[in-house]
């Protein structure tokens, strides 16, 4: 019989899952791990009320993770023109109410935002601020400066505008924050979908299959 420490190295591979609304990733990766019995990570998270696709790494696999989490990424959104919240999402409370702007002023931000821009990286995030996760000071109600960071936004698609309800399709690099993208529109992110992690697509979602990592590093190129 194989050791307990053998077992946590089998099934080995890539699991694509996508991820619903409500839970954690964190949760979705203990949840894997409780139905295959196999050590598992994660190449990236998605905010609870996001959705879309998760790569996850199960067994010897998970030592390919540093391959994986610097993929471009690619979203659709539907950002609130009309209100600020304090986490830029959905679950944040409202900060700001205000007129959405008009769709030509809109295109003109939209414009602004693509290349390589520099934007504050969201309060309720996991980045550390002197040693303590962003996230964990907001909760206390501890306001600090958040860092800028460098994100490249290769495309950014206004695909529709409704009622303040503005519709977005995005590809970016890793480390891109879309909330951060929301607020520099002026609004907040209502619902955030990913649809792709480099060459991999929600469309090939599947918790039961695990792809072999020599296939999902061939497919890196």
């Amino acid at each position: 019989m194989p050791s307990r420490g053998a077992r946590a190295l089998t099934p080995s591979g890539i699991i694509l899952v996508d991820k619903p609304a409500g839970p954690t990733s964190f949760a979705i990766v203990a949840a894997v791990r409780r139905g295959t019995g196999a050590r598992t990570g994660h190449a990236g998270t998605l905010d609870p009320f996001a959705t879309g696709l998760l790569l996850l790494f199960s067994g010897t696999a998970t030592k390919l993770q540093p391959r994986f989490v610097g993929l471009d990424k690619r979203y659709l959104t539907e950002i609130d023109l009309r209100e600020r919240t304090t986490t830029g999402d959905p679950e944040g409370e409202i900060v700001d109410r205000h007129e959405p702007p008009s769709p030509d002023g809109l295109e003109e931000d939209v414009a602004r935002l693509r290349g390589v821009v520099g934007l504050p990286i969201p309060a309720a995030s996991a980045v550390k601020i002197d040693g303590e996760r962003a996230y964990r000071l907001h909760r206390r109600g501890v306001v600090v400066e958040m860092p800028i960071r460098q994100m490249t936004i290769h495309e950014l698609e206004l695909v529709g505008y409704e009622d303040g309800i503005a519709s977005l399709e995005l590809h970016v690099s890793s480390g891109t924050y879309v909330r951060s993208i929301a607020e520099a529109l002026g609004g907040h992110c209502r619902s955030l979908r990913r649809t792709e992690i480099g060459p991999f697509s929600v469309e090939e979602a599947d918790p039961d299959t695990i792809l072999p990592a020599d296939e999902a590093l061939a497919r890196l190129g």
